[in-house]
């Protein structure tokens, strides 16, 4: 056997390729990016030949950079973006670009899932509320709109489970990413058959499930001569982005918690069982490991919110940035730290995209309240982070109210950068906060760490207590201010509802 893993991690923009020892250490990575496409409102999709370009030439460049023998490589595993929708033929070629996460269009295909299952019903037994985000709601909109592609399709694939049947000719997922799917059983680990017989998707239309710690077939010969790897190296499955995230934390034991803290972020916990929010403001995916869970709250605009303040607000930080070779956001964490907490009684409500989990309102919009005279626009780059916080102290609270014990708080992601935002993290949620060392390349870690256990380099995923490791640890600070304007916040936001359904009705 080889001794390096080699992990893609198939996401929005691109695909990261990376490199891992039997120790876990990172060796090398190469990132090949890619396009995404709007043809109309509300619809996002992307070229899936273009994910195999991207593994074959990041594949090849990484090998060459890595100075590693292709003969050395142990293990293939993935990672990937999750909830998409690619109808292949027999042959497995695409028949039609593949229907992202970020897609909408599938609203009345969700409200027709409504009124066939029922929310509850499709909430218990798939973890998750119906949602056009979710693959059952795109598969239903080609079956409605593409009637021709849908009596064409042999599978209906995520993904990476596009690239994995490119490499070993196998029809497969994993249970991670089969989760995000409002197709699949969470407890019983397979499709439901209720929900995918009173929708009429054909379960042969569906990849067969397996635990993201299983080798699922070798590297086949055409697909090796593509990579310049050596044929029958063992493809284990992997999972979705967010389990692997969890495993790149370190979070595979019961209660323990991480923060991905990025463009959008969220919160999720390990879990024996899933976790059923009576009032559906959490969901549940599947973890990588068999029979352990991920309680997930996630809000649409975190490190947005913040980037926006950057490119509207914090002109002057650009500009300095850009003459001392810095990122903006350390020039504006400098400047932000002067401003006291609380930002003399400012509020920022985050919503610039909707909102997802508490509140699951697309109609909900970013607001400034509490705006005097004395504000400088630092006041509102301060209020934005701590706005973020307060949201996420909302998800938090809702998975403490269902008795689940959550010690600390892992942080990852590129928000985790920020010293200042963990700091304020912490403050709020009122726990420690532990900044891991491995923040961007957390989620290609658990693909990797996945791998490496489907082929016996580990021995499980409590390999992670070695390899996961914090960087520093963050502990709250006692803040009054803090705990008051978190229930303004709160009642903020339902004050505002009605003018948000006013506003989003005029889009």
């Amino acid at each position: 056997m080889g001794n390096y893993i080699l992990s893609h991690d198939l996401g929005t923009t691109g695909n990261k390729s990376t490199i891992y020892d039997r120790e876990g250490n990172l060796i090398a990575s190469s990132f090949y990016p890619y396009s995404t496409y709007y043809p109309y409102p509300n619809w996002v999709e992307q070229n899936p030949l273009d994910y195999w370009e991207a593994v074959k030439i990041s594949t090849r460049e990484l090998l060459a950079r890595s100075k590693v023998e292709a003969g050395d490589i142990a293990v293939i595993s993935f990672s990937g973006q999750m909830m998409g929708c690619l109808p292949v033929d027999r042959e497995g070629i695409p028949l039609r670009n593949i229907i992202i996460w970020a897609d909408q269009r599938g609203t009345e295909e969700a409200e027709f899932i409504r009124e066939k299952l029922g929310e509850e019903k499709v909430y218990r037994v798939t973890g998750h509320r119906i949602s056009p985000t979710y693959s059952a709601s795109k598969i239903l909109w080609i079956k409605r709109n593409e009637p021709e592609i849908f009596l064409k399709t042999h599978k209906f694939l995520l993904a990476k489970d596009f690239i994995i049947y490119k490499l070993t000719g196998k029809w497969v997922t994993d249970y991670s990413d089969a989760s995000g799917t409002n197709l699949f059983d969470l407890e019983d680990e397979k499709w439901s058959e209720e929900i995918i017989s009173s929708l009429g998707i054909p379960g042969e239309k569906l990849p067969e499930p397996y635990s993201s710690l299983e080798i699922v077939g070798g590297l086949v010969k055409s697909s090796a001569e593509e990579l310049d790897l050596p044929p029958g190296i063992p493809v284990v499955t992997g999972g979705g982005d967010g389990a692997c995230a969890a495993c790149g934390a370190g979070v595979v034991r019961e209660g323990d918690a991480y923060n991905y803290l990025g463009a959008s972020s969220w919160i999720a916990i390990a879990s024996s069982k899933p976790v059923y929010d009576p009032e559906l403001r959490t969901f549940t995916f599947h973890h990588l490991a068999p029979k352990l869970f991920m309680p997930t709250g996630t809000m649409q605009s975190a490190g947005l919110s913040y980037q926006w303040a950057r490119d509207n607000l914090a002109i002057k930080e650009k500009e300095i940035a850009s003459i001392f070779n810095l990122s903006p956001y350390e020039i504006m964490d400098l400047e932000v730290d002067k401003i006291p907490p609380g930002s003399e009684n400012l509020i920022f409500l985050p919503y610039l995209l909707g909102e997802r989990s508490p509140h699951w309102n697309p109609n909900a919009r970013g607001v400034f309240i509490g705006l005097t005279p004395r504000h400088t626009r630092v006041h509102l780059m301060r209020a934005v982070l701590e706005g973020v916080a307060f949201n996420l102290k909302i998800i938090l609270d809702t998975f403490l109210e269902q008795g689940i014990q959550i010690g600390d708080m892992r942080l990852i992601g590129g928000g985790a950068k920020s010293r200042l935002w963990a700091s304020i993290l912490a403050d709020i949620f009122e726990k420690e906060i532990l900044r891991m060392e491995v923040l961007e390349e957390a989620t290609s870690l658990g693909s990797a760490i996945a791998g490496g256990v489907g082929v016996g380099i580990f021995p499980n995923l409590d390999v992670v207590n070695d390899i996961v490791k914090v960087k520093e640890k963050i502990l709250p600070k006692d803040n009054p201010v803090y705990r008051k304007l978190y229930k303004i916040f709160i009642d903020a936001y339902e004050g505002l509802l009605p003018v948000f359904e006013k506003l989003g009705g005029q889009e």
